[in-house]
């Protein structure tokens, strides 16, 4: 705390500190910082928005017909209701649910990012409440932003997080790396958000450094912008979805030119015969040459020689964005780009190798704290089923039907009660007019949340949760040095209250406070929570201030990890003694154990599968949605930062000039875009930063039909999810396809509709 009156705190997109005086809100980014994140200045208008959740409310229908399925969810009026009554109610059906079904008949759906707090962490408060209170939950696994990946990579290199939070580093690419080639780009806008808050935003200034020292860029995919300016990248304007053709080019012409590292080959990796059977065309009679690769993906063959002869003999990083697999058949480019950097023989190298998802997210790229993180136990789960986050719709659908996933068959669970704190389903799925179906399926939905998202409009309970700056908590991430002190900033917003307090009082109703709660308030926690901080310090003979030391200094710095490249550098350097969790202990180029599965979807090695979905006539355009610069996913859309990257209220879709023309459609025009699943409006800004054939529209607007009584209804404020496919990227993995589908656009003649999406139910 200084003399200002400023207090620190902490967020997903940057450390600041704050003050709330006179009903006003003034932030500061983290001094430390050398390129804070503009995101934070999303908090001064939403602090008090009238989006904000005053009070608890219970959808009217609920409240008169009693639990079940119900097509009024999105379009119902709410009551208001005195906490006391509204948690006796909510403690009536969670027990009703948990004794007449089990508790394997509720959904605990959270997605993690409402805090960086490590206590008042959604995620596991929620999930804490029903191990304790109820004896488990079906959860989901994986992530909507790497659920390709992150089954996929533990076949073939071991440990997810080993490959991403302990590789090749920024520090690493500045010093060593002499060329990067990125297929998807790192662009800040995802690089500069990290769980638990960052305090040194580094991103640009080491591909800056990198530069400087001579090093190239090649930015691979279909925006301009998926790279910095510092970069000076040379941007090879690719097709939406085919990285996969142009690196099994890649791979064709390095061996058809002998430029393969063969003795790392050989050394290292599982496999490698059958692949290269594949790509030279002997086992399916097709060469994956140039030639053949030029069609798909857009670009010249003798471009594509080019770069596979220039990525010869050099320190050469690739890195391969989460957008290529969130898409149909996600899993095949993260692998191939593993074969890739296989056969230059780079893996390991300081500056070299693999860095799947470098800048896809904070954590990656940095070294590790060298210390445990404060982190909040969250029990034991009595129930073993499942889903991959994506699949929540199909399992809310066709409950008892069977569904393939790593090797298994699954059946999807019958479920009573979905349980929500801490996320917004409408903007992290697809198909939303599929998902608005899905939950009038259920006997109850509850949601806490801090403003009326769509995902709280289709709530049965909604439950008013204080914001990150109304609470105290510990600010963490365990690749980033600073732990904050994060001191509550302003007083809750009308009767909101934190969730571990909405989660204490129904857990004391249901018999369970003491095991929910261990008899702590929040300010006990986090000095309980602190403790296994502050012994990992002492164990290395490092300062240990106590918790209230801490508290009153406002933040502490932690001791790193080296930056030692983790698991694939000590298997470079002993690959006998350092093998890789992988079957064979190598890099598996060709996985039996996967080929094993029988899949279609998803073979034995990297292959090339084309979409099924790909332009036609009633939808000529790709459609990129991916993640929006001005906030973290949806959240604080109604935020000063979000809303002035708006047009006319409206979110802001980027066109090429010649697919403008063709239409008819100007700069700043609102046009409406549209295909099989569904419409929306947005604005138009005209750029040649895109390739021609491809229109790109980011996530995060909030979800705001025309009509709410009517399905299939119009968004008129530019949420791309009415418009994504829900499917699995394959039977592997069964992630989030939400990056890539196609639509047509036309100019919007008719009456512009009022944006209602931040205005509360029945206002």
């Amino acid at each position: 705390m200084n003399d200002l009156g400023f207090r620190p705190h902490s967020s997903h997109w940057g450390v600041f500190s704050a003050r709330y005086q006179n009903d006003v809100l003034e932030v500061l980014p983290h001094p430390g910082d050398p390129d804070p994140n503009g995101v934070i200045d999303n908090f001064p208008a939403a602090l008090r928005h009238r989006a904000r959740i005053a009070q608890p409310m219970v959808r009217r229908g609920w409240l008169e017909n009693g639990p079940g399925p119900d097509d009024r969810r999105g379009r119902d009026e709410y009551v208001p209701m005195a906490w006391d009554a509204v948690l006796d109610r909510l403690a009536e059906e969670l027990g009703r649910v948990r004794d007449d079904f089990g508790p394997g008949a509720v959904f605990g759906g959270s997605y993690g990012w409402s805090s960086a707090g490590r206590f008042h962490h959604a995620q596991s408060q929620v999930h804490r409440f029903l191990n304790t209170t109820l004896g488990g939950y079906v959860k989901s696994v994986n992530s909507y932003s790497s659920g390709a990946s992150s089954v996929l990579l533990p076949h073939i290199l071991g440990g997810y997080e080993q490959v991403t939070k302990r590789n090749v580093t920024w520090d690493q690419m500045a010093k060593h790396t002499d060329l990067v080639l990125a297929f998807g780009g790192m662009a800040l806008k995802n690089s500069m958000v990290a769980g638990g808050g960052i305090s040194q935003h580094v991103e640009r200034g080491s591909m800056d450094r990198a530069r400087q020292r001579g090093c190239a860029f090649i930015l691979v995919g279909p925006l301009r912008a998926d790279l910095p300016t510092e970069a000076g990248a040379e941007w090879l304007s690719t097709i939406p979805g085919t990285d996969t053709a142009l690196m099994l080019a890649l791979i064709h012409t390095l061996v058809a030119e002998n430029l393969h590292d063969q003795a790392f080959l050989a050394r290292y990796t599982e496999g490698w015969p059958v692949f290269e059977q594949y790509v030279m065309g002997e086992t399916d009679g097709q060469p994956k040459t140039a030639a053949w690769a030029a069609p798909i993906v857009g670009v010249p063959a003798a471009d594509i020689v080019a770069l596979a002869r220039r990525l010869h003999g050099k320190r050469v990083l690739v890195t391969v964005a989460h957008s290529l697999q969130r898409a149909e058949h996600g899993e095949q480019p993260v692998w191939a780009a593993a074969a890739l950097t296989a056969a230059l023989g780079q893996y390991g190298l300081p500056g070299g190798g693999y860095g799947y998802a470098l800048g896809a997210i904070g954590y990656y790229g940095r070294r590790n704290i060298a210390v445990p993180s404060p982190t909040l136990p969250q029990g034991r789960n009595g129930v073993t089923e499942f889903i991959p986050v994506a699949r929540i719709a199909d399992m809310l659908l066709n409950p008892g039907t069977t569904y393939r996933y790593n090797g298994q068959t699954k059946t999807y669970p019958q479920i009573k009660l979905v349980y929500w704190a801490g996320g917004n389903p409408f903007h992290h799925h697809q198909d939303l007019n599929r998902l608005r179906q899905a939950f009038r399926r259920v006997d109850t939905l509850v949601v806490h949340e801090l403003a009326w998202t769509a995902t709280a409009r289709h709530a049965d309970i909604v439950l008013p949760a204080t914001m990150t700056l109304e609470r105290s908590d510990i600010g963490a991430n365990g690749n980033d040095s600073l732990m904050v002190a994060m001191h509550p900033i302003a007083p809750p917003f009308g009767e909101a209250r934190d969730d571990y307090d909405i989660f204490a009082g129904l857990a004391h109703r249901l018999g369970a406070g003491e095991p929910f709660t261990e008899g702590r308030t929040t300010q006990q926690w986090l000095e309980h929570l602190y403790e296994r901080t502050r012994r990992g310090l002492e164990s290395l003979g490092r300062p240990a201030p106590s918790f209230q030391e801490f508290w009153d200094a406002g933040s502490l710095e932690l001791p790193m990890q080296d930056d030692d490249g983790g698991h694939i550098r000590a298997f470079r350097q002993d690959p006998d003694g350092s093998a890789l969790p992988t079957p064979s202990g190598k890099i598996e180029i060709y996985s039996a154990k996967i080929a094993g599965f029988g899949e279609p979807d998803c073979p034995g090695h990297p292959t090339w599968l084309p979409p099924v979905e790909i332009p036609r006539a009633a939808a000529p355009l790709h459609l990129i949605a991916n993640q929006p610069a001005t906030r973290l996913h949806s959240q604080l859309d109604f935020g000063g930062h979000s809303l002035a990257s708006k047009h006319r209220g409206r979110e802001v879709a980027c066109m090429h000039p010649a697919d403008a023309a063709a239409r008819g459609i100007a700069d700043g025009d609102i046009v409406r875009l549209f295909n099989q699943r569904g419409a929306c409006l947005a604005a138009v800004r005209i750029t040649d930063g895109i390739r021609a054939g491809v229109i790109q529209l980011p996530t995060g607007a909030w979800y705001d039909p025309a009509d709410p009584a009517e399905d299939n209804s119009l968004c008129v404020h530019g949420n791309p999810n009415v418009l994504t496919r829900d499917i699995g990227t394959s039977a592997l993995a069964q992630g989030c396809t939400g990056q890539i589908t196609t639509v047509e656009v036309e100019r919007f003649t008719g009456n512009l509709p009022p944006i209602q999406a931040y205005d509360p139910p029945g206002a």
